[in-house]
């Protein structure tokens, strides 16, 4: 009976130790400074204990709207990928990861897809979200899962722009209960 209590706490220590020590990450590309992906990201890293990783361009795209459209709409359609101004050089230390994109042309911003690709999410345990101005879901999930296919996703999120703000207790329920 001793050895078996001895390996019990054996056992509780050891889960004790990965539950303590698993971190977490919230990855994110918002196209303004105000922007609603953002404030997703902070809330969700706010409820989490997550770090926080904007994915910042090596160069921007435009500030005039129209013109960032057609922007990051030619780096979607030739699969370019915009080269990031930030490194997670670390993501090796996170179990969690929380990506956030908003939702261009039915699917995630060219940016977020430079960062997927950019490491190896194999193993790890990955959590979609999503801003948009009414396309809902539409290939965003389905796109994160096709860049990193080994990575344990967890069914993705999406707001409605609009509302997100409105929306903060929402999204810190989600945030824990999916965690």
């Amino acid at each position: 009976m001793a050895r078996f209590a001895t390996w019990i706490a054996a056992v509780v220590a050891v889960v004790g130790m990965t539950v303590a020590s698993a971190k977490t990450l919230v990855a994110y590309y918002s196209w303004s400074p105000d922007g609603n992906t953002r404030f997703v990201a902070q809330v969700i890293a706010e409820a989490t204990g997550a770090d926080l990783l904007e994915l910042k361009l090596e160069k921007d795209y435009s500030t005039d709207y129209d013109v960032c459209v057609k922007q990051a709409k030619a780096d979607w359609l030739s699969k370019a990928r915009p080269a990031l101004a930030v490194k997670c050089e670390n993501i090796a230390e996170y179990d969690t990861i929380f990506v956030g994109s908003p939702n261009w042309w039915g699917t995630i911003a060219p940016p977020l897809l430079t960062f997927l690709c950019s490491y190896d999410f194999t193993g790890k345990k990955v959590i979609p979200f999503f801003t948009h101005g009414g396309g809902g879901m539409q290939k965003c999930e389905e796109d994160v899962k096709k860049a990193i296919p080994k990575a344990n996703l967890v069914f993705a999120k999406t707001w409605w722009g609009t509302f997100v703000k409105m929306k903060k207790e929402e999204i810190i329920a989600w945030a824990k209960s999916v965690k």
